[in-house]
């Protein structure tokens, strides 16, 4: 969700890091901040489907997404507080396991999020070939 506190604040991190073609601190920071949006996207594409942590963690790795537990919980509980995932503890396979899905916000959101990210896609094709 790229809104104006995102791009303010990678504008100026960049400004006041220290410039150097060599600085694979700044490509780390930029990538970071490149990913923290798809991320988002990613963890709500994937709920439209119930899953447990392990389960979406797993199917984010599949298809290239890794993501540490240490990212991916504080996350879930943040999307389920902004009213964007519902969960439930159930018991499976002899162990409780906390269940999520996107609530019908997440539904509505998770739509306009994929249609922006369309858009933005198709404008950076046009500048990135030129």
């Amino acid at each position: 969700m790229l809104d104006t506190y995102t791009v303010c604040s990678t504008v100026y991190d960049i400004h006041h890091m220290p410039h150097s073609q060599d600085n694979p601190s700044l490509l780390e920071h930029l990538r970071l901040e490149l990913r923290r949006g798809s991320l988002i996207l990613a963890v709500l594409a994937c709920l439209r489907s119930e899953q447990y942590g392990y389960t979406l963690r797993k199917a984010l790795s599949d298809r290239g997404m890794e993501i540490e537990e240490g990212t991916l919980y504080p996350l879930l509980r943040r999307l389920e507080t902004q009213g964007l995932l519902l969960s439930e503890w159930r018991e499976e396979e002899k162990r409780n396991k906390r269940f999520y899905r996107l609530s019908p916000l997440g539904t509505e959101i998770l739509e306009k999020l994929l249609a922006e990210w369309k858009a933005i896609d198709s404008s950076l094709d046009q500048i990135v070939k030129g």
